[in-house]
C-alpha cells in the first residue's frame, strides 16, 4: 500500500530511456542470437570463406557427386522402357507433338537395346547400362523430369542454375556458399573435366553474383589437373615471403578503400593455391589404391574413354574423402557428339554408355563398401531427353517434355521409381518434376532449406530455386 503518497516520483521520458537502454540492446542481441542463419552467416570477405557452416536442419548428405551426361541421354533407351515403340516401330506417331528442335520428324523408333529387370526392386534397365543395372536397388529413378528449354546452351544453364541465361550461380557454387567446406586445402566446388566443356561453357560452373571464392574450379584429366600449380621460386620460404608481401599490399588497399569481393577472393585464392601445391599431388597419387579398385572403376579397360571416366570417378571418391562439398564430372570424348545423337543413335549412345557405365557402377559400389554412400549424394542426368520418334531415320531429337534422371545415396530411397511418361515416353504425365524441385531436394538432403539459402543481390534475396520448387518427399529414405 502506498499510504496516500507515491513511493517515488514518476520518471520522465528521458530518464526512462536512459535506464532502459541496455535492456533494449539485450533484447536485440537475444533476437539475433536466436536466429539460425546459413549462407549470410558470415561476410563474403571473411578470412576463411570455406569455413564449415551450420545447416538449417540435420543433413543426410555431406557431399554431392554430379555425373553430368552432357547432350541429353535418351530415356526410352536407358531407364524408361516403352513397349509401344516396339509395336509401332516404323509407323507415324499417333499423337499431337510440338515442333522439335530441328523439326525433322521421322517415324516411331523402337529402342535398339533390350530391357530387363534387376535387383530386389525389379527395376527395368536397358542393355546400355549392364553395370549400373546391378546397382538399381540404390537408385531413385525419376522418369518425369521436364525443362523449359530444348536448346543445349539455355538448357545447360537451366540444369545448373535454374535459370536459362548465363550469369547465375551454379548449384555447386550455392552448395559451397551455404555449407562451406570440410577441406581447407582444396576448393569447395570442383569440376572434373573429362575432355568436353558443354555448350554454355564455363558459365555452367560459375559463381554468378555469389562471391568469387565459390565458383567451380576445373580440374583437367591427367597427373597435373591444375595449371601452374608448381611453384616457380627455388624455395618454399621465398614463395611464402612473396605471398606475405601480396597479403600486406592487398590488406592495405582494403583498409583504405573498403572491402572488395574480387580482391578478397584473390587473397583467398592465393592462400588456397599455396595449400593446393601439396594437396593436389596427394589427391592424384593412386599408389594406395589396390589393383582391384582400379579394375572396379574401369581404369584397366581397353577402351580409352572408360579409363578416363573411371579415373575421374576415382578422383571424385577421393575428393569426397577429403571433405569437398560438390564434385561435378563432365563426359569424356568418345569421338562423337556427347549424348547428342541426332543420327547414328546406336553407335553414339553405345560408345557414351561404354565410357561411363563401368566407372559409375564402380563408384557406387566403392562408396558403399567404404560406408561413404550414406553421406554422399550421387546425381546422374543431362539437360533433357530425346524423342521417341526418329530424327530422320536413325537418330533422336531433343525432348524436354519428359526425361529421366536418378539419385543415389545420401538419404535417397533406393529401388524407387518416381513419375511416369506417356506410352511413347514423350511427355511427363504423372508426378511431373521441374528442375527447381530437383535442386530443392538436393539442397534438402545437404541440410539446406532452398527457401532460406539466399544472397542479397539487385535489391532482393536471390536463391537457387528463385520463387519455385518443392522437395520431392517420395524419393527420400
Amino acid at each position: 500500500m502506498l499510504c496516500g503518497r507515491l513511493a517515488s516520483p514518476p520518471l520522465s521520458r528521458r530518464e526512462m530511456l536512459m535506464q532502459c537502454a541496455n535492456g533494449f540492446g539485450a533484447v536485440a542481441l537475444a533476437s539475433l542470437l536466436a536466429e539460425r542463419a546459413c549462407g549470410q552467416a558470415a561476410p563474403a570477405g571473411r578470412s576463411a570463406p570455406l569455413t564449415p557452416r551450420e545447416t538449417h536442419h540435420a543433413p543426410r548428405a555431406t557431399s554431392v557427386i554430379f555425373l553430368y551426361m552432357d547432350g541429353g541421354p535418351s530415356q526410352v533407351d536407358s531407364f524408361d522402357p516403352k513397349p509401344r515403340l516396339d509395336r509401332e516401330h516404323g509407323e507415324p506417331i499417333k499423337m499431337q507433338i510440338p515442333a522439335t528442335q530441328f523439326n525433322d520428324v521421322g517415324k516411331v523408333l523402337s529402342s535398339p537395346w533390350k530391357f530387363a529387370r534387376y535387383g530386389q526392386s525389379g527395376t527395368p534397365v536397358s542393355d546400355l547400362f549392364p553395370n549400373v543395372a546391378t546397382c538399381v536397388d540404390d537408385l531413385a529413378i525419376i522418369r518425369s523430369m521436364v525443362a523449359p528449354f530444348s536448346e543445349h546452351t539455355n538448357a545447360n544453364y537451366f540444369l545448373h542454375t535454374c535459370h536459362g541465361q548465363q550469369g547465375r550461380p551454379s548449384a555447386g557454387a550455392w552448395a559451397a556458399y551455404g555449407l562451406g567446406s570440410e577441406c581447407q586445402n582444396l576448393p569447395g566446388f570442383v569440376v572434373l573435366n573429362g575432355g568436353l566443356i558443354p555448350p554454355g561453357g564455363l558459365d555452367c560452373f560459375g559463381n554468378g553474383f555469389l562471391p568469387a571464392t565459390f565458383q567451380g574450379s576445373v580440374f583437367k584429366h591427367g597427373r597435373s589437373p591444375v595449371a601452374d600449380l608448381d611453384r616457380t621460386e627455388p624455395t618454399t620460404e621465398l614463395q611464402q615471403s612473396k605471398l606475405g608481401l601480396l597479403r600486406r599490399l592487398d590488406r592495405r588497399v582494403t583498409n583504405e578503400l573498403g572491402r572488395a569481393d574480387q580482391l578478397e577472393a584473390a587473397i583467398a585464392n592465393y592462400e588456397l593455391a599455396f595449400r593446393m601445391q601439396a594437396a593436389v599431388p596427394d589427391l592424384m597419387d593412386f599408389a594406395d589404391e589396390s589393383p582391384a579398385t582400379r579394375k572396379l572403376y574401369g581404369m584397366e579397360s581397353t577402351y580409352g574413354p572408360t579409363q578416363t571416366f573411371g579415373t575421374l570417378c576415382l578422383v571424385a571418391r577421393r575428393l569426397v574423402e577429403r571433405g569437398v562439398r560438390f564434385i561435378e564430372l563432365t563426359c569424356p570424348n568418345v569421338g562423337a557428339d556427347r549424348w547428342d545423337q541426332h543420327s547414328n543413335l546406336l553407335e553414339g549412345h553405345q560408345n557414351n554408355a561404354r565410357a561411363v557405365d563401368q566407372p559409375i557402377a564402380g563408384l557406387l559400389k566403392d562408396l558403399k563398401s567404404r560406408g561413404l554412400l550414406e553421406s554422399t549424394l550421387v546425381f546422374w542426368g543431362g539437360e533433357f531427353g530425346r524423342t521417341p520418334m526418329a530424327q530422320g531415320s536413325n537418330g533422336r531429337d531433343h525432348n524436354p517434355f519428359g526425361f529421366t534422371v536418378w539419385l543415389a545415396g545420401g538419404g535417397v530411397r533406393g529401388g524407387t521409381i518416381y513419375g511416369a511418361t506417356d506410352e511413347y515416353g514423350y511427355f511427363a504425365v504423372e508426378n511431373k518434376v521441374e528442375m527447381y524441385d530437383l535442386h530443392a531436394t538436393i539442397l534438402h538432403l545437404l541440410g539446406l532449406d532452398h527457401k532460406l539459402l539466399t544472397f542479397r543481390f539487385g535489391g532482393r534475396d536471390m536463391r537457387l530455386t528463385d520463387v519455385h520448387g518443392e522437395v520431392i518427399e517420395a524419393v527420400l529414405a
